[in-house]
């Protein structure tokens, strides 16, 4: 719901005891308020100064720093939301009683009572007289306010106004910009939230300030910018890390896991096959070489990545040092296993990495590729007696696959690495129940030419295989030694599900393109791609829109992102799109950039349905920024023209929405 953080009353209406002749009352009152902050006496503190406020004013430098300090003392919601109001009066009437160390302890304590909306209008209170917490103390603030969707937002903000005033002060080379600089720490904290509460534009924006202000990217910071590239589906800016990442210790192998996890996650959502296929061997192949090779000369080396195409002439490169992982530190990840598992030193694949590896190479026909792949993956793992291919064999048959298990068995037997009995028993037996006997022979022929089964007519096989009941003394068996878990056959059937509801690879290949083209500023050639995906009847996504929007928004093209808001509302309307945080608010701040202020209250309107809180204080800055005193002395009555009046009337909407004076 939009919220608006404004001043509290301030209720001093009490009125008080008359307890001492008017000459020394003032005196008194001071020394009790002394005694009452002493002693830890909120509420007697609290009613001690209203009576001051009320009567003489507010009292010293000192004793307002010390009721503020002692409020923020408290974990009680009430005290808590007592001092902002008093920092908010203070503000209002007399600005410079307030005092940097008070005003960090508070934003602390609002941020540990959960209370972000507060917690980030002092810590801007504090910026706009250009002062930041010290470091260590702003971690925890940032790491408390990034626990709630909110208070991520609040946080992303509040680091890109951090961002624009340090980039202010470094253009006129003032020595306070370096005092204020964000570190690393602080946008690892901001990124990770954006990941868990689905923020990725915003991530994005913030991971292209990070070259902009000067900030390295550690190890941390690799993993977190790997997944909002994948949330983003920007595999080309991905791929750019790779070689530096190939290349680190066997130590950080682990660590990097998560990494891989998103590129192969990429490769998957563009149908990229080869390149799933040709990421999953280098990984056991890179790290084998690298446990043996690796010369450390230079553990904390540099590296540049490209921020946008290798092709762009503006292109920002952003400093990383894949080998830097700061373990103490208040930052803590948590690492998702999608796709990749790390067991024993090495990569592992996931039942869910086998599933779509198998769908894909089996949609295309590619079943001697994917044999193949198998093959290639067990020598690489040292996987004893073919049991990841058993594993794949056994989960077609159990999904009906009889053909598929069987052209695998004949690649393995090609390859002089045949699967075990009981798997070539297994498609037999389906092959029996399902009265596919020409096929049964075949297969029965090649297990008598395997010397597999021995002393045994076929009727005997055949009876042998329903009744379920095998003779170990007849049938070569040998147990699978399969390192992976069961459960693949299932893990199939819910990736055929997913793919059902699944955005389309052409969509990604088409997104990928307009962001191509809206980063590099050729908005004519993303419209066309656009265009392609109308004529094709493909439904764009929010990363469609947003790319579109930054696109024009490089161009100040405000006016064609009103038609282009037309084109959302219709996907929105239609149900085909659920439009996120991220596009609402990037269109506010362009409307609001372009004045167009009908389409302003309009889109707050979207997100008021949707119960979206909206960050006033930023808007309000952009609007002061832009039209400072537009349509101020102007009176409905003094329009010239039925649009102006309109426009006053939208106007004169976000002034009071906003709390503009």
């Amino acid at each position: 719901m939009c919220q608006n953080v404004s001043l509290q009353h301030f209720s001093i209406s009490s009125q008080p005891e008359l307890i001492c002749w008017e000459g020394s009352c003032h005196a008194v009152l001071l020394r009790k308020l002394e005694i009452a902050l002493k002693d830890h006496q909120v509420d007697e503190a609290w009613e001690t100064f209203k009576d001051i406020k009320r009567l003489y004013g507010f009292p010293s430098h000192s004793l307002v720093s010390r009721l503020i300090t002692e409020l923020s003392y408290s974990s009680n919601p009430h005290w808590l939301q007592k001092a902002c109001d008093l920092v908010y009066l203070i503000l209002k009437e007399k600005s410079d009683l307030l005092h940097s160390d008070s005003l960090t302890k508070l934003s602390l304590s609002l941020s540990r009572a959960q209370m972000p909306i507060p917690a980030s209008m002092i810590l801007r209170l504090m910026l706009e007289k250009g002062s930041v917490p010290q470091k260590n103390v702003l971690w925890l603030i940032i790491l408390h306010m990034v626990k709630t969707e909110i208070g991520t937002y609040l946080a992303s903000n509040y680091l890109v106004q951090i961002c624009d005033h340090f980039l202010l002060l470094s253009a006129s080379k003032s020595n306070h910009a370096k005092l204020i600089k964000p570190d690393t720490m602080i946008f690892n904290l901001v990124l990770d939230g954006c990941v868990r509460f689905g923020s990725s534009f915003k991530g994005q924006q913030i991971i292209e300030l990070m070259p902009q202000v000067g900030v390295g990217a550690d190890a941390h910071s690799i993993i977190i910018i790997a997944q909002i590239h994948e949330m983003n589906g920007q595999r080309d800016d991905l791929k750019k890390f790779k070689c530096h990442i190939d290349q680190v210790s066997i130590q950080l192998a682990c660590h990097y896991r998560q990494f891989y996890d998103s590129l192969l996650s990429l490769h998957f959502k563009f149908n990229d096959i080869d390149g799933a296929a040709g990421l999953v061997l280098d990984m056991c192949r890179c790290w084998d070489s690298l446990s043996i090779q690796k010369d450390r000369n230079d553990p904390h080396k540099t590296c540049l990545v490209p921020i946008g195409s290798y092709y762009l002439k503006e292109g920002l490169k952003l400093q990383i040092v894949p080998e830097l992982l700061q373990k103490d530190s208040v930052f803590q990840m948590d690492s998702k296993q999608e796709l990749l598992l790390f067991r024993n030193g090495k990569y592992v694949l996931s039942n869910k990495a086998l599933a779509k590896l198998i769908i894909a190479y089996k949609r295309d026909g590619r079943i001697g590729e994917l044999s193949r792949l198998m093959l290639s993956l067990q020598k690489e793992l040292g996987t004893l007696e073919g049991g990841l291919i058993s594993d794949v064999i056994d989960a077609c048959i159990q999904l009906g696959w009889l053909e598929t298990a069987h052209d695998i068995l004949d690649d393995m037997e090609l390859a002089g690495a045949p699967a075990s009995s009981i798997t070539y028993m297994s498609l037999l037996t389906a092959y029996y129940k399902g009265k596919m006997v020409r096929e049964a022979k075949a297969l029965l022929k090649q297990m008598r030419k395997a010397g597999l089964i021995v002393d045994l007519s076929d009727e005997m096989v055949m009876t042998t295989c329903l009744s379920g009941v095998v003779d170990k003394n007849r049938m070569h068996t040998r147990t699978s030694t399969s390192i992976w878990k069961s459960g693949l056959a299932e893990s199939l059937v819910r990736e055929m599900k997913k793919q059902e509801k699944a955005i389309l690879p052409v969509v990604y290949k088409f997104n990928s393109s307009i962001y191509f083209f809206c980063k590099a500023k050729m908005i004519d050639d993303a419209l066309r791609i656009y265009g392609r995906m109308q004529e094709m009847k493909i439904e764009p996504t929010v990363q469609t829109f947003i790319n579109l929007v930054y696109g024009y928004s490089c161009l100040n093209m405000y006016r064609e992102i009103t038609i282009l808001w037309g084109d959302i509302k219709s996907s929105r309307k239609s149900g085909s799109l659920v439009v996120c945080r991220d596009l609402y608010e990037f269109l506010v701040l362009n409307f609001l950039r372009g004045g167009y202020f009908e389409r302003v209250m309009e889109v707050i309107g979207c997100m008021k349905e949707q119960n979206m809180y909206c960050d006033k204080w930023m808007y309000k800055r952009e609007f002061l920024k832009f039209h400072k005193d537009l349509y101020r002395n102007l009176k409905a009555s003094n329009t010239r023209t039925e649009a102006q009046s309109k426009r006053l009337e939208y106007v004169e909407a976000f002034r009071t929405w906003a709390g503009i004076d």
